[in-house]
């Protein structure tokens, strides 16, 4: 069938060819409806093997997915003129999904993913099928997929099918401002034909890890991000705590070689660089503290961790984008073959894998948040950092919320992965449940956005409160870039909006770029 080239994204949009779409790709198209475009190469590649489909279409020897019935069914030979109606009864009763409404982004990243796939030319649709996924993102139509149904083996069947029951015209979709319409209906006003589906392609649309999939490329990106801007909280809770950045010295780290505790023991230092905080208290007379605590001490080896097992998952999740998954598949050769790879297990691994470090890093954080308001460990600042402590509570509910969140990150640590309920008739006897994982990581990510969202609130508080010391420049950038919409220190306030607007700060990114105007880009 040919070997594979790389996609390549432009300023103009993703043009999808027979190889790997890139993170950024993906991105691009799930958060900012970037526009899709099927490569020359890519067509010729599902025309050559779509014509391998219709030879055995019509030999009288049953093959799996073109002329029998799938799963516990497949003993069953279905006769020409039933296979049409094969291929439609497979979406449609797949396409069993309930409870609430899967986001827009992960909608779109599963479709790009499952154009990807049909774009190598190993799945054996025809080539107006694959367009009909290109032409609804391209439309900003996203079809209503709901959170359960995917067992995440044989792919994820039931978020899957619902995409291809849009693209056959079926049942609801979202426009791009939300609004919910008959799938028929909006794919007439927009000029999209629905396709009638051939031999193979129910399966095909159905049968792929592209759920999952899309949702541990989002969390990585998402998760690089908020590495950096833990970082950042650490060094704010760290200057504001009166701690001592030697600790974070390069020859220290070399001693222990791993790469991520490396970098982030560089971006501290960096963003701790010429605090006055910090030099009010070099002089080892004036300061009798030995060590400082774990939360901050250790602060580059746990985020180290986390960077590096967030980059084992990275290389996991790029040889995934670079897979063809279908059952069965057609080879280079020309063959059509049954296989396992739609089993969601690596997937499903990694995405366990991240929600264990994304808890961790949301406890460490929670640990550093609460040294600043107890008066026994905070070195001089107010009881809960409150302005008139007794009357004022200060940021003392602020941390209760963070263990709430840190609470329930240790429930969503637990993996999804090592769990398997039977299914078919016991021919889907050993499931992944990577769609599971993968759900309870994007709650994790939110949690451990909202945790250090707390912890930068309350560190800019305490580093206010170190008047007449100055912090660091980089640190104070991010404190100036909070005091653009929330007060500093004073008697208490409505604390829900203020926590809210520090929350937009990790989550945008805005907080790690006020850092990196000062420091340069961080690892």
């Amino acid at each position: 069938m040919g070997g594979m080239t790389s996609n390549i994204a432009t300023r103009t949009g993703v043009m999808i060819g027979t190889g790997p779409l890139s993170f950024d790709d993906v991105v691009a198209v799930a958060r900012h409806d970037a526009p899709v475009r099927l490569s020359d190469e890519a067509l010729d590649a599902v025309r050559r093997a779509r014509t391998v489909i219709e030879d055995l279409a019509s030999d009288a020897i049953p093959h799996y997915g073109i002329s029998t019935g799938f799963g516990a069914l497949a003993t069953r030979h279905i006769p020409l003129d039933l296979r049409a109606q094969l291929q439609r009864s497979l979406v449609r009763s797949h396409a069993a999904g309930s409870g609430p409404e899967v986001e827009r982004e992960v909608i779109r990243a599963t479709m790009l993913l499952r154009l990807s796939t049909l774009a190598t030319g190993h799945t054996g649709v025809r080539e107006e099928t694959a367009q009909a996924y290109a032409n609804l993102l391209n439309a900003g139509l996203t079809p209503v997929v709901h959170e359960y149904g995917s067992l995440g083996c044989s792919g994820d069947l039931a978020p899957l099918a619902h995409c291809a029951l849009a693209v056959m015209g079926e049942g609801q979709v979202r426009d791009r401002e939300g609004n919910l319409l008959d799938t028929a209906e909006a794919l007439r006003d927009n000029g999209i034909q629905p396709v009638q589906l051939a031999e193979k392609e129910g399966l095909a649309l159905i049968n792929g890890t592209d759920g999952m999939l899309g949702m541990l490329v989002l969390a990585i990106t998402d998760l690089r991000r908020l590495l950096k801007t833990a970082d950042v909280t650490a060094a704010m809770s760290v200057e504001g705590l009166l701690g001592t950045d030697d600790v974070f010295a390069e020859d220290l780290h070399a001693i222990r070689p791993h790469p991520g505790q490396a970098l982030s023991a560089a971006n501290l230092r960096k963003i701790m660089a010429d605090s006055p905080i910090r030099e009010s208290h070099r002089d080892p007379e004036a300061c009798t503290r030995v060590q400082d605590a774990y939360s901050l001490r250790c602060s580059p080896q746990v985020a180290g961790g986390a960077r590096d097992t967030v980059e084992y998952a990275a290389q996991v999740a790029s040889r995934e984008l670079a897979s063809a998954i279908d059952n069965p598949v057609v080879t280079r050769d020309g063959r059509v073959e049954s296989n396992g790879n739609f089993h969601g297990a690596p997937v499903a691994y990694v995405l366990d894998f991240l929600a264990i470090v994304a808890a961790d890093l949301a406890s460490i954080s929670e640990r550093r948040t609460d040294r600043f308001l107890d008066k026994a460990r905070n070195h001089g600042l107010n009881p809960f950092l409150a302005d008139d402590p007794g009357v004022d509570s200060g940021h003392m509910i602020a941390q209760y919320t963070q263990a709430a969140i840190v609470s329930e990150m240790k429930r969503l640590a637990n993996p999804a992965s090592v769990d398997s309920i039977p299914s078919s008739a016991m021919q889907e006897d050993h499931v992944s449940m990577g769609w599971s994982a993968a759900r309870k990581l994007r709650r994790s990510v939110d949690g451990l956005t909202r945790v250090l969202a707390i912890e930068l609130l309350t560190a800019a508080r305490g580093l206010d409160m170190r008047t007449p010391l100055k912090p660091a420049p980089a640190t104070a950038a991010v404190v100036a870039v909070l005091r653009e919409t929330t007060e500093g220190p004073g008697t208490d306030r409505h604390l829900a909006p203020e926590i809210e607007n520090a929350v937009q700060l990790v989550a945008t990114g805005d907080a790690l770029a006020a850092v990196e105007t000062v420091t340069g880009p961080l690892q």
